[in-house]
């Protein structure tokens, strides 16, 4: 997982790298490799809030004395750390032997319906059973593309009609589940305004119905944000944070980006677990995230 972070992470530690190689030899005093290195964070997306919290943390960790190698060493601990609080471990949160549902929401565009393809395609070679449900509606490209993947990895899609009741959607497919001895069931959302007072409430319905027809569900809603658009993927997750029980991120994109710092603004603001980062547009583009192989590629 490492060598695969590492290449798709290149062009945010190139950029940063550009900023740090300097300071190496630099023999500037401590508290201006600082302000060099609030600098490189800033630009990195990592936002100034977080940087102001981890040039704070930096300093603690270091003497007056310390060179930029000392200072590296604080800086990657801090980041493990920071992203440590945010990790989790990935899987369907649903007890042995019964139905999981998962609730995948986000904007469109953001990479959502591949993401649940690549869950799917994961979950499949685990042996598990796997459905999906065009439950996005308001977009007949939406039903069409998840049901390319569908047949592409040989998995049942239940579709509605364009315009139709996303929830109806979500229901047939539990439904459908429950009669077919499936394991977990993805259930993709409508994405089309992320500001769109009507698309929360569609988002809470769908989570109504689910969880009057299988105890507990959705026992997995996992927030699709894309690494590329940087700070807007903030704005993004405020919003739909307005829907509750949303239990962790899949960042997308993250190969496509030099500013790949968002990662940690994300995890710093938000306080939730950063489940999955896709590094691709492959099948087995999505890996579980591990804080201490992020900062590791990121500065290797």
């Amino acid at each position: 997982m490492f060598g695969n972070l590492r290449d798709k992470l290149s062009k945010t530690r190139s950029a940063l790298k550009q900023r740090l190689d300097s300071l190496v030899k630099s023999g500037k005093p401590r508290e201006e490799i600082l302000d060099d290195l609030a600098e490189a964070l800033i630009l990195a997306d990592v936002g100034v809030a977080a940087t102001e919290k981890i040039i704070a943390s930096v300093r603690e960790r270091t003497s007056k004395t310390d060179g930029f190698p000392e200072i590296r060493e604080a800086l990657k601990a801090d980041l493990v750390e920071r992203l440590s609080r945010a990790a989790a471990a990935p899987g369907p949160a649903a007890p042995a032997g019964r139905l999981a549902v998962w609730m995948i929401v986000g904007v469109n565009g953001g990479g959502k319906t591949t993401t649940i393809a690549k869950l799917a395609r994961r979950f499949r070679d685990e042996g598990r059973s796997v459905g999906l449900a065009g439950a996005d509606t308001f977009r007949a490209a939406a039903q069409e593309q998840l049901a390319v993947w569908g047949e592409r990895l040989g998995l049942d899609v239940v579709k509605g009609r364009y315009g139709g009741d996303p929830a109806s959607v979500a229901f047939d497919a539990v439904h459908h589940a429950l009669r077919t001895g499936q394991d977990i069931v993805l259930v993709d959302t409508a994405g089309r305004v992320h500001t769109n007072a009507n698309l929360m409430q569609e988002l809470e319905k769908i989570k109504r119905v689910l969880g009057r027809e299988v105890p507990g569900a959705p026992h997995e809603i996992l927030l699709v944000l894309d690494a590329t658009i940087g700070q807007n993927a903030l704005v993004q997750a405020r919003e739909f944070l307005k829907v509750s029980g949303i239990t962790g991120l899949a960042l997308t994109k993250l190969d496509g980006t030099a500013k790949g710092g968002i990662v940690v603004a994300i995890a710093d603001e938000l306080s939730l677990p950063i489940k999955y980062v896709g590094t691709g547009e492959g099948e087995d583009d999505l890996i579980d995230f591990s804080p201490a192989a992020f900062v590791d590629a990121l500065f290797e």
